[in-house]
């Protein structure tokens, strides 16, 4: 065992660490125990939790912590505490450089480390930040060893005691012997967690961006049409082409944007189903209808209605439901021919709404039709590539049509047509 000549800390040669075969059959147990826990893959906080709880009567611990290795290994952030006490003031969250601490020995030789006497440690390194909470909380014995996964470091399992001098070489092994049952599952548990909260934070971001563009866009749309109105006076053809550009840009951009904060909203939990009775038609298919309805004129589209008359009552959430057919129809209109054909047709039977939405246009390979419902995806076709599109229309259509426990398909002759259908559980009037 070596003394660092500096400050009052031990780093211990693994030599110097018993092996497994000096472990009591209670010391085995328990980490049996801790396998078992493991390999049944619950969270890591409560992997953390029960090593706590079940080797507390093992050695003296009233503090274990994972921390884990961030930044290309420059900084470590205390992800998970378990204290028999409180208040306490090194907390989850706490994060810390590795460069010039005492922390970077561990690092680079993967050697364990001891201090035994954190008050005495404190007075030779007042400038420890973290050493001065564990104090403040009582904490006089710390322990502290490197979690590896595949040689590769990941970061460090703290143990800590309110008692001064309280580990040996002997608790070590037991600890290095825990953080090795830990450290891939741990190592997996912590990662799965980061990408949920890096994907939470850039909905969030992403919800935020887009509803800060909507008010400007619709603003710059309405303006546009203003001028090209001729409220402030008359004007040539080629400036009013230009603006015309402008607006059908910040059209195409407003529509993103409604995409985007959908999906913004869905993903992040923020979008809610209310379902109730529902007229069909008054509700969602005339609303959507007017909506399409400019885009529809732009693009010289037949539309073919055939809903049938006093159309049932559905048990639905109205307001999703028109994001499912504003999406239907724009992309008909979008993806057909130029003065082509978009048919609609509503039945009510079987105690099913069922939805069609036809368009003559190149339609899509059934090689393509995998991706249609999938985020981001846009079909790879030379026809389609060319014409504008989000990729998030129909993976929203999905994720809505299955919030109603319906289901919808999508259907093409390749060069001729496509049809998108979708039914979801309604009751007649």
């Amino acid at each position: 065992m070596e003394r660092d000549p500096v400050r009052s800390i031990e780093y211990l040669e693994i030599a110097e660490v018993p092996g497994a075969d000096s472990f009591t059959d209670g010391e085995r147990q328990a980490l049996a125990l801790i396998n078992r826990r493991v390999a049944a893959g619950e969270s890591l906080a409560a992997i953390v939790d029960f090593v706590f709880a079940e080797t507390r009567s093992l050695m003296p611990c009233d503090r274990i912590g994972v921390a884990f290795l961030q930044e290309e290994g420059r900084r470590l952030v205390l992800y998970h505490v378990a204290a028999s006490y409180a208040p306490l003031y090194l907390e989850s969250g706490y994060a810390s450089d590795v460069r010039g601490s005492s922390l970077a020995r561990i690092f680079g030789s993967g050697m364990p480390r001891i201090i035994n006497d954190l008050e005495a440690y404190l007075n030779e390194n007042p400038s420890s930040e973290s050493t001065a909470l564990l104090v403040k909380e009582g904490v006089r014995s710390s322990m502290t060893c490197p979690l590896i996964v595949d040689g590769r470091l990941v970061g460090l399992l703290f143990r800590s005691s309110r008692m001064p001098r309280a580990y040996s070489a002997r608790e070590v092994a037991l600890h290095m012997a825990m953080a090795e049952r830990l450290g891939q599952a741990v190592e997996k548990a912590y990662r799965i967690e980061e990408l949920s909260n890096a994907f939470n934070a850039y909905m969030e971001m992403l919800g935020f961006v887009t509803h800060e563009l909507k008010s400007p866009l619709a603003s710059i749309i309405q303006t546009g049409r203003t001028l090209t109105g001729g409220y402030f006076g008359a004007m040539e053809a080629k400036h009013a082409e230009a603006v015309e550009r402008i607006i059908r840009r910040a059209e195409y951009l407003l529509e993103l944007t409604g995409e985007y904060l959908n999906l913004s909203k869905f993903e992040s939990g923020k979008m809610t189903m209310s379902a109730r009775p529902v007229d069909f038609t008054a509700e969602v298919l005339d609303p959507a209808l007017e909506l399409v309805g400019p885009q529809m004129e732009a693009n010289r589209v037949r539309l073919e209605r055939e809903v049938r008359a006093g159309a049932g009552v559905v048990m639905c959430d109205p307001d999703l439901m028109r994001i499912v057919m504003v999406n239907l129809l724009s992309n008909a209109v979008k993806y057909g021919n130029v003065g082509g054909l978009v048919r609609l047709t509503v039945r009510f039977s079987g105690g099913a709404l069922a939805v069609r939405v036809y368009n003559e246009g190149p339609g899509f390979p059934a090689s393509q039709k995998k991706n249609l419902f999938k985020k981001f995806s846009r079909l790879q076709t030379d026809e389609l590539m060319g014409r504008k599109g989000s990729g998030i229309g129909l993976y929203l259509s999905w994720k809505i049509i299955g919030v109603h426990e319906g289901r919808i398909r999508a259907d093409s002759e390749p060069g001729k047509w496509a049809e998108f259908s979708f039914e979801i559980p309604a009751r007649e009037d």
